[in-house]
């Protein structure tokens, strides 16, 4: 029992490290996020915190919340999990000063941007 524990959380860890990764690369491109207008960071400092931010956010409260919603994602086709990825990142921008989500839409347009690439 004790090792299902420790693999649990060696994923939730792994998972938030590669999160924060994707972020930070995205990030520290530009001042501009991923190319969305909506979406705009200070600095590279900033960018750094948003990252990391944004991958305890995905590898936490996101991977409840997709548990939780799981039957409206099948269906919606998968579709809402872009609400749901968009929801993560304003919450992000929130808590982090210096990464800005103008709005809902602008999030959603990101998280579109990230499913293509």
């Amino acid at each position: 029992m004790a090792s299902r524990c420790i693999v649990s959380n060696h994923y939730l860890v792994n998972h938030a490290l590669k999160e924060a990764h994707r972020a930070s690369s995205a990030a520290l491109g530009s001042k501009r996020c991923s190319g969305v207008p909506g979406i705009s960071v200070s600095g590279p400092v900033a960018a750094l915190i948003a990252a990391a931010v944004i991958g305890l956010i995905n590898a936490t409260l996101g991977l409840l919340l997709k548990i939780l919603t799981f039957p409206l994602t099948i269906l919606t086709l998968g579709l809402f999990w872009f609400v749901i990825n968009a929801i993560m990142l304003e919450l992000a921008a929130a808590l982090v000063r210096g990464f800005y989500v103008r709005n809902f839409v602008a999030a959603l347009i990101d998280c579109g941007n990230r499913a293509r690439s």
